[in-house]
């Protein structure tokens, strides 16, 4: 879908940052709401750092967190209008809606694993480290492998590893559990290794369960997990569409501000961890200071190449009900605008 009214929302997005369109909209009419799907995870810092920090309410919005239990699950919502935006994994299940005619769009990045920032780790038991039974990527033949779901963008990472160690998908046993329950799978041996995420992975880690197999060779800069609009904020409110977009990468900014060494250790570190602690259900600091943050583009990049390879392996491994051309699910109107407003990210000193 192509955005219609883009001279309109550049006007509106430039009032914004200006503190014009804020002023009348606190001034003389109430702030525009948007209904936010959440799964209250570290990736969703951006929403709860815009929130906090007061971004949204410089826009003239007003945000409503709608928790989900599961990614897969706000994409009906999203579509039928019923929340106007979402943080979604790239997966084969959000490519069959966009294929069955819900109308979804791409419109930024929300989890991505540029160098340092690999927060969907390969983590082995490590028994099974300390042995010498794995030691490499080829020696998962035949053992175990936990995954969230089948057709996730964590298969197309293992996909991969095992074919940088000459290995086949099928080379592995599939096991498919939650995150959370991929710790406790490794700690009773129940599976040999997992594709998680954090803070899964460093609770494995931590509980002395399991060992990362890091190398960011294998898959660099994964396009791991998207902002989403609906159909219907696009075309019915592209102006408030364009003021919610400066506003999230406003909050993008400020957690970008708390990455360092691929850790919550930036300047702006303990102030993010505080908002996350805030608006999460894990409350331990100790845990977010131990954990790999996800990389989130602060001016809001979407590697399309990423989903491309990852398209290209749901598609071999039918996952996919039709052909997908990447192009048409994103859409970076909005993004574009918002840096014709904010100009490019600087790191904070």
């Amino acid at each position: 879908m192509t955005l219609t009214a883009g001279t309109v929302a550049t006007a509106i997005i430039l009032a914004c940052t200006t503190g014009v369109l804020a002023q009348s909209a606190k001034g003389s009419a109430p702030p525009d709401v948007v209904k936010i799907g959440i799964n209250g995870v570290v990736s969703d810092a951006p929403f709860f750092i815009a929130e906090t920090k007061g971004f949204f309410g410089e826009a003239g919005i007003k945000v409503e967190f709608i928790a989900f239990d599961a990614g897969p699950k706000m994409i009906a919502p999203l579509g039928a209008g019923q929340i106007d935006v979402a943080g979604g994994a790239s997966s084969a299940g959000l490519f069959n809606a966009v294929g069955r005619g819900i109308n979804i769009q791409i419109v930024a990045d929300r989890g991505s694993t540029p160098p340092g920032h690999e927060y969907v780790p390969i983590i082995v038991r490590k028994d099974l480290v300390d042995s010498g039974r794995v030691k490499t990527y080829a020696d998962l033949k035949g053992l175990k492998v936990a995954e969230a779901g089948q057709g996730g963008a964590q298969s197309s990472l293992l996909n991969e590893a095992l074919k940088s160690a000459g290995l086949s998908f099928g080379d592995v046993e599939h096991v498919y559990i939650s995150y959370p329950q991929q710790v406790s799978a490794l700690a009773n041996k129940a599976v040999d290794a997992a594709v998680t995420a954090e803070p899964s992975a460093s609770q494995a880690v931590l509980g002395g369960h399991a060992v990362r197999m890091i190398d960011s060779k294998v898959y660099p800069n994964q396009q791991v997990a998207v902002l989403l609009y609906g159909g219907d904020f696009i075309a019915k409110r592209p102006d408030v569409a364009a003021r919610f977009m400066v506003a999230y990468l406003k909050g993008a900014r400020i957690y970008n501000d708390a990455l360092k060494d691929g850790h919550f250790a930036g300047p702006a570190g303990d102030e993010v961890i505080a908002i996350l602690i805030a608006n999460t259900k894990i409350k331990d600091k100790a845990l977010y200071q131990a954990i790999v943050p996800s990389g989130i583009n602060p001016d809001g990049a979407i590697n399309e190449d990423s989903l491309r390879k990852d398209v290209a392996f749901y598609q071999s491994q039918k996952y996919l009900e039709s052909r997908v051309d990447v192009s048409k699910v994103v859409n970076l109107t909005f993004r574009d605008q918002a840096l014709k407003a904010l100009g490019p990210y600087r790191p904070s000193n």
